[in-house]
This record gives structure tokens, C-alpha cells and sequence, in this order.
């Protein structure tokens, strides 16, 4: 059973922890922060987390917000690792923002994704493939600014030799990916399990960092994301992008939400190092890092592309910037590269952000999406009424 020590970040007594944590006397998540080794329910003066990042100053509105009550942090951390919905556990820290996505932000992974496309899905052909497009592509892309003229020449060439894909367009063109990743209130949090459907023989986890943007797209804090992704069904068709992204738990976040301070701003960040570690099972064990320095657009272009003129959030969203990482090691059978097993263990770990913990679940062990939008009005109301 993890301790606080294991989630939390290396300079936590510093840092503004921001968690959601689900009560089930009035089946509702009361926003809280961390405090030493308890959680504090800031819910009586702060409803929701859209409400608190769209404050002028929302680390002064947590500081001098009145508490309730308190949550140990163990106990709380206990029941999110049991999965003990009868006792508070940590829910993902958002609540009414719009999951959101860029992908093909890192030039080895889109090259993955290149790979996905050419050998449409099918991992047993991912080797000879990869071998194929890194040596056509691989070296005349890592320096290129996405946009750029040397970007436009590099498209015309590697038409020409029928190279391009549609995820290169995207990496190295004008315009990123952006994208829908999951419904909101559909995210899970830290200890919860993590879906992948029966019919995926070819999947993985991208560790990823989560800007958290208010309504007037204004970053005001990150966390750590899991994007679990098909890549068997996105390898078919990139117009499968829905059915390879948004599955029942298939949107892991936490465990924590951490606000910009005066210790913590959005550069302390651009630099941060995403450690990965899958444990199976069966032993198995798989390491990489998604080094987010490494990213081709600076998270300000990604918001960008995703706020503005063309589309407004009044509940403010979160975005997933991406991922270098793209395993390719075998697990088992030569030349299958990596897939998930059920039962493998998940970490996501950072020093600024702590570490998110989760447990691949068939869909049939998984707890069913319950709490909508209709199911958190009528939560909130119950606990406006305790006031």
C-alpha cells in the first residue's frame, strides 16, 4: 500500500496541492488541498476547481478559503488504492473543464504514429516498418519548427519520395492536433484502474504533462496525465481516433493539480522529466521517460490552437501536451513490440508533480461512469445545503 511519500512531490511542503476528493455521505467531490499530511476540505468557499482557476489569484483564494474539515492523507490514499467507494477517496483534481488532447508533439512519437498508419494496426509488421520510415525520415525532422519554410520544403520532399502521412502533417505543419479526449467528469484519479477494452491487442500508455486553463485561457496550474491509447485501432484509420482515445477510464489524471505561485510557475515545467514504469504481473518491467524539453511547439501555441476566436470553454479545460515516449521493446513474441497485460501497474512520476498510480482493468472489472453532469448538480446542492 503507497504512503503519501509515494505521490506526492519532491517539494510538497512548498507547493499548492490541489485534489478533489469524493464523499460518500453526500456523493460528491469536495475540492481540498494538501496541507502536511492531511487533505482540507475547502468545499464551504470553493464549489468547483473551474471556479477556483478562473479567481484573479487563486493561491490567495485557496490560502485564506475557510475549512471544514480534514481527510489523513493515508487513509484517503488507502481507499483510492482499494478502490473503497463506501470511505473519501481521491478523484481526479477537475471537475467541470473539457478534457482536451494534442497529439504528435514529439518528433520520435510521431514518427510511432507514422508506423501505426503504414502497417495499418497490425504490431507484427511494426519492426520491419519502423526500420523502413525511420531511415526515409528519422534524422530530417528532429530540428525542424513545425511551420516553417524548412517544414514546407520537408513535406515536399518527403511527398515525393511517398512518405507523407497525415500525422506528419500535424507534427511538422502549421497546425497541431488537438483533440477531445474524454467527456467531462469522465477522468479518474490516483489508485483508480485504468481501461483497456477486449478488443485491443496493440496498446500503451503515454505518460504525459496536463495544463489546467481557466475560461479565459490562462494556465494556472499542471498535473500529470495518462492518454491511454489503442494504437491497433488508431493504426487502422486515424478516423478511429475517438474509439482508440475515449474508453471508460481511459483518461487517467493526478493526483494532483499544482497552481502557479510564487515558487512554481509554468517554466519550472518546461524541462520536466516524466518518468514511466510499468510493472507486471508477471514481472515484467518497462522504464522511459517522456523529457518534456524535447516538445516541437511551446505549451502557450498549444493552448493557442485550442482557445481563441474559433472556441471559447466557459468551464475552463485541461490539456494533454503529448508524449515522447513510444515503446517499442518486445513483450513476449519477437517483433509485437509492447502491449498492456491486465493486471500491469502504471506510475507517472515527476519532481515538481509527484506520482500517478494506476492498475490496467479489463472494462468488465472497471466501476461504470456513474457521476455526470446531473449526478454533480444534485451533489453540489446537497452540499450547499449542509451550509
Amino acid at each position: 500500500m503507497l504512503k503519501p511519500i509515494d505521490v506526492l512531490p519532491a517539494d510538497a511542503s512548498e507547493a499548492t496541492l490541489i485534489a478533489r476528493v469524493w464523499d460518500p455521505a453526500v456523493r460528491a467531490g469536495r475540492v481540498a488541498v494538501v496541507r502536511g499530511d492531511e487533505l482540507v476540505d475547502l468545499s464551504r468557499s470553493i464549489a468547483t476547481v473551474s471556479d477556483l482557476l478562473d479567481e484573479a489569484d487563486p493561491v490567495a483564494r485557496v490560502r485564506s478559503a475557510e475549512a471544514t474539515r480534514t481527510w489523513p492523507l493515508d487513509e484517503v490514499l488507502e481507499a483510492s488504492f482499494a478502490g473503497d467507494v463506501d470511505r473519501p477517496y481521491l478523484l481526479a483534481p477537475l471537475d467541470l473543464q473539457v478534457v482536451k488532447a494534442c497529439g504528435v508533439t514529439f518528433v520520435d512519437s510521431m514518427v510511432e504514429r507514422v508506423i501505426e498508419e503504414r502497417c495499418g494496426g497490425d504490431p507484427s509488421a511494426a519492426a520491419a516498418v519502423r526500420a523502413e520510415v525511420s531511415a526515409a525520415i528519422g534524422g530530417d525532422l528532429a530540428s525542424l519548427q513545425p511551420g516553417s519554410p524548412a517544414a514546407q520544403e520537408a513535406k515536399r520532399v518527403l511527398q515525393e519520395r511517398g512518405f507523407w502521412s497525415q500525422y506528419l502533417e500535424v507534427g511538422i505543419g502549421p497546425d497541431p492536433e488537438v483533440f477531445s479526449k474524454a467527456p467531462v467528469l469522465a477522468s479518474v484519479g490516483v489508485g483508480a484502474g485504468i481501461g483497456v477494452p477486449d478488443f485491443s491487442a496493440w496498446n500503451n500508455p503515454e505518460p504525459e504533462l496536463v495544463l489546467s486553463v481557466n475560461s479565459r485561457g490562462e494556465i494556472r496550474g499542471v498535473t500529470l496525465g495518462n492518454d491511454v491509447n489503442l494504437r491497433d485501432v488508431e493504426g487502422r484509420s486515424a478516423l478511429l481516433l475517438g474509439k482508440a482515445k475515449d474508453n471508460n477510464a481511459s483518461s487517467a489524471v493526478g493526483p494532483f493539480l499544482r497552481l502557479f505561485d510564487e515558487r512554481f510557475t509554468l517554466d519550472s515545467v518546461r524541462g520536466e522529466d516524466i518518468e514511466l514504469r510499468v510493472d507486471g504481473a508477471d514481472g515484467y518491467v518497462m522504464m522511459g521517460v517522456n523529457s518534456v524539453s524535447r516538445i516541437s511547439r511551446p505549451f502557450e501555441d498549444l493552448v493557442a490552437a485550442t482557445y481563441g476566436e474559433h472556441h471559447q470553454y466557459p468551464d475552463g479545460f485541461v490539456l494533454f501536451t503529448g508524449t515522447l515516449f513510444a515503446p517499442t521493446e518486445d513483450r513476449g513474441e519477437r517483433g509485437l513490440g509492447f502491449t498492456h497485460h491486465y493486471g500491469d501497474n502504471v506510475t507517472i512520476r515527476s519532481p515538481h508533480l509527484g506520482a500517478l498510480h494506476n492498475t490496467v482493468r479489463e472494462m468488465s472489472e472497471l466501476p461504470r461512469w456513474s457521476v455526470g453532469l446531473r449526478e454533480f448538480m444534485a451533489g453540489q446542492q446537497r452540499i450547499a445545503a449542509e451550509q
